[in-house]
């Protein structure tokens, strides 16, 4: 088991209200995501906890491209995976960051 950490400025806090949500399953080619809303405004963790070593720089480059889209200020984000490919990474992490602006778990 592999676990990575980044830690994002935001230049804005996520939208909504909402405190945490829990988005995805662990099972084969897909991830579990956590998001909490615990830190300041403007900052983002992510912890990845992964199965699959050796993909660090891809989930960073990942991680990166979601905190410019979503800019997801105030958030840890805690995921666990099951393999999953980077485009399905980015598909929970945004739908993540969607019901936490709408307010519906």
């Amino acid at each position: 088991m592999e676990t990575l950490k980044f830690r994002h400025t935001t230049p804005a806090p996520a939208a909504g209200e909402m405190r945490s949500a829990l988005i995805g399953v662990v099972a084969s080619g897909n991830l579990e995501v956590l998001l909490e809303r615990t830190l300041p405004e403007t900052e983002c963790t992510v912890e990845i906890a992964t199965q699959v070593r050796g993909y660090g720089e891809l989930w960073e480059a990942v991680v990166a491209d979601f905190v410019e889209r979503a800019s997801p200020g105030g958030l840890r984000i805690s995921i666990n995976d099951g393999g999953a490919r980077p485009d399905t990474v980015m598909l929970r992490l945004l739908q993540g960051v969607r019901t936490m602006e709408a307010g519906r778990e």
